[in-house]
């Protein structure tokens, strides 16, 4: 004949609240406990008026409205990317050659990240900063009187930047 056993499953904890607290287990019994500490226990409130707390509890409950409107809102914003993002994949779409195009670019963060470092080891340097800083000064005042004073001058710095444009971008 056939005899049935039934085992019955049972979960015990060890762990019991004393005073509000958790006890805390030590690190050497659980390697892969993160111990925090505590917080402190939260203000009491005043006993001789807790009808305030509770009406303003009920008064903010009231003020609550929800609508539904049929759609989830996390699948309204996953389908729908940044004009930004459509304007730069369609560009990257249309590079021909992606590894120079990415290398150039892994070039110029290395160069952008050394000049930050030089600059900032320059700038350390004691009376470097302030005689750069005069000869700034210097070249923007002379570049100044040669090339936006006079009217003549204007007009050749303007076809100057407009043919260095059109050599870089193409006659187009």
């Amino acid at each position: 004949m056939a005899s049935s056993s039934s085992s019955t499953l049972t979960l015990s904890s060890s762990s019991t609240l004393v005073d509000g607290k958790a006890p805390r287990q030590s690190a050497a019994a659980s390697p892969q406990c993160v111990t925090l500490p505590t917080l402190p226990p939260p203000p009491m409130q005043s006993q001789n008026r807790p009808w305030k707390s509770t009406a303003y509890c009920r008064k903010i409950a009231r003020n609550v409205m929800a609508m539904a409107t049929g759609e989830a809102p996390a699948e309204v914003g996953a389908n729908e990317l940044p004009e930004i993002v459509k304007t730069v994949q369609e560009a990257w779409d249309k590079v021909e050659d992606k590894y120079a195009v990415s290398s150039l670019a892994v070039a110029g963060v290395v160069a952008l990240w050394g000049s930050t470092g030089m600059i900032s080891a320059i700038d350390r340097l004691p009376l470097v900063p302030g005689v750069l800083e005069l000869v700034g000064i210097g070249y923007s005042g002379w570049f100044a009187y040669k090339n936006l004073i006079f009217k003549p001058d204007r007009e050749v710095l303007i076809q100057k930047v407009k043919d260095a444009y059109k050599d870089i971008i193409g006659s187009s």
